[in-house]
């Protein structure tokens, strides 16, 4: 079993640890609202099994009709369960960014699938598309055809942009599915829930199919208490003042990081990539995880040598100039 497709940011089989820059959420949260909501969620009850009132919440944020909303388990599922459906429809290969998020490539090798770097095309081909890209954090731009079996649009890191300018325009999005988790900028990752918004000219027989090939109850309490927070403005007011702070904090871990001897790669979102010198330990990231420090090695991503950060607050950030300084993982 390749367990390298299935490498994730947070904790590991040690535990928690005090300073964790491995996950790209939100570190201004959680959202107080969203908290609330999850809290006070029946745990008692099943949710309604259509998710209605979700999906017509979910509908009015998008500004979509209902029945474009899939709800998924998370997005690892919904992942998943594209790529079955996919192979259903004929797919034969998976078109995947160069450096990507490798639950991509776990479903595509689950169904035998081969993965290629590649422009998005062909009735045979999924293509997995995500905006702004994970590890990088950098822009993705819409493929310029779309005659495939499947394009979907991650957009897990799309309410995190701090810098840029969005690429995908209205048009552009009504003709991908889209992926969106939202725990990530709700800082609630621990509560797993999902949703697609299907193309505008999907078919609503392949929409069914997608509802048809969950689990019942593919969300739970919390998970709907979460996504229907979610919708509402005034987390997008809380939102827009995390990005203020994020920014900040960005910039300055960004300049500590060159203070290292680590260089930055550019990145439009609330983490970012850094080069290890060449005068750095290889084993750097197990010495500081051993610190209370964890970083997202970017080895799995075909980035040796590199790792990825999620942006903290400023006492995260002194802890990682201290323990760095004091294993020498700078370049002086």
């Amino acid at each position: 079993m390749n367990l390298s497709l299935r490498q994730h940011g947070g904790p590991d089989a040690l535990g928690d640890v005090a300073f964790d820059f491995s996950t790209n959420a939100n570190a201004c949260g959680p959202n107080p609202l969203a908290l609330i909501a999850v809290q006070q969620a029946d745990a008692r009850s099943y949710p309604d099994p259509q998710y209605r009132a979700l999906r017509e919440a979910l509908a009015a944020r998008h500004r979509v009709s209902a029945d474009r909303i899939v709800p998924a388990g998370s997005g690892s599922e919904a992942i998943q369960r594209l790529t079955a459906r996919a192979v259903q429809r004929g797919a034969r290969r998976v078109v995947v960014p160069q450096h990507a998020y490798g639950d991509y490539r776990h479903a595509a090798a689950a169904w035998g699938l081969p993965t290629i770097a590649g422009e998005c095309g062909g009735a045979d081909t999924m293509c997995w598309l995500c905006d702004p890209s994970s590890p990088l954090g950098q822009a993705s731009h819409p493929p310029g055809r779309y005659r495939s079996n499947a394009v979907v649009l991650d957009r897990a890191y799309g309410p995190l942009r701090l810098e840029g300018v969005d690429p995908w325009t209205a048009d552009a999005l009504d003709r991908v599915w889209q992926l969106h988790t939202p725990n990530k900028a709700l800082g609630l990752t621990g509560v797993r829930a999902a949703y697609l918004v299907a193309p505008s000219n999907a078919d609503p027989c392949e929409v069914a199919a997608l509802d048809r090939m969950a689990a019942s109850w593919c969300i739970g309490s919390h998970g709907v208490a979460m996504l229907t927070a979610w919708c509402s403005p005034e987390v997008d007011a809380w939102l827009a003042g995390c990005r203020d702070t994020l920014r900040g904090w960005k910039s300055a871990q960004m300049q500590l990081c060159e203070e290292l001897g680590w260089h930055c790669l550019p990145s439009e979102a609330n983490f970012f990539v850094a080069r290890l010198p060449a005068g750095a330990p290889p084993d750097l990231p197990d010495r500081l995880r051993g610190q209370g420090i964890r970083l997202r090695d970017c080895a799995s991503f075909g980035l040796p040598g590199h790792v990825r950060l999620g942006v903290l607050p400023p006492a995260a950030q002194l802890a990682l100039r201290a323990a760095a300084t004091t294993i020498g993982a700078s370049q002086n």
